[in-house]
């Protein structure tokens, strides 16, 4: 089983935040599957699917970014047989836009990332990083990142999703040295 967790932060006001790219782009993935129904397990919003003969725990925690390793470790926990794990999450040292895969490797100080590897030690994670740029001037990034895209950006992001989705399900078909090589560049 391959575990997929969107990061963001619960609520309306924070849905189009640059921190809620992981939400944002698991809707739409799930939307390009035809998956409708979500249901509410292990402190998320998750979907259980099937793509390319594998199963797929597709999962939204709804527990704030800063927390979201409880409802990892949850689903872990109740899915004994998870070979793969793959966090969505923005990235301000990418430009706007730019995905890139990575192996393991540390969490830059993404409060996200930090909870998971607190609350899940040693397990081996991958990540789908999402460029959404640096805060302009002095701007803090915690500031920056739970900040609505720009219009500009907004136009922009249906492409960029797009992509995404595909590299997504290449994570699933084939395995994250496969799409290092494909999309990081």
């Amino acid at each position: 089983m391959i575990l997929i967790a969107g990061l963001g932060n619960p609520g309306k006001q924070y849905y189009l935040t640059r921190h809620n790219i992981g939400f944002i782009l698991i809707d739409k993935f799930l939307e390009s599957l035809s998956v409708k129904e979500k249901k509410r397990k292990y402190k998320s919003k998750t979907a259980l699917i099937s793509f390319d003969g594998q199963t797929v725990l597709v999962m939204q925690p709804l527990t704030f970014m800063n927390e979201s390793g409880s409802a990892v470790l949850l689903a872990r926990n109740f899915y004994k047989d998870v070979h793969k794990i793959l966090v969505i999450h923005d990235d301000i040292d990418l430009e706007f836009g730019i995905i890139k895969f990575k192996k393991n490797g540390g969490n830059a100080g993404h409060k996200g990332l930090i909870s998971i590897s607190h609350l899940n030690p040693g397990v081996k994670i991958d990540r789908l990083r999402f460029g959404v740029g640096r805060p302009p001037g002095i701007k803090a990034a915690a500031d920056y990142v739970l900040n609505n895209f720009t219009k500009a950006e907004q136009k922009e992001l249906n492409v960029i999703i797009a992509a995404a989705i595909d590299a997504l399900k290449d994570y699933i078909m084939f395995d994250i040295d496969y799409c290092m090589n494909k999309y990081n560049k």
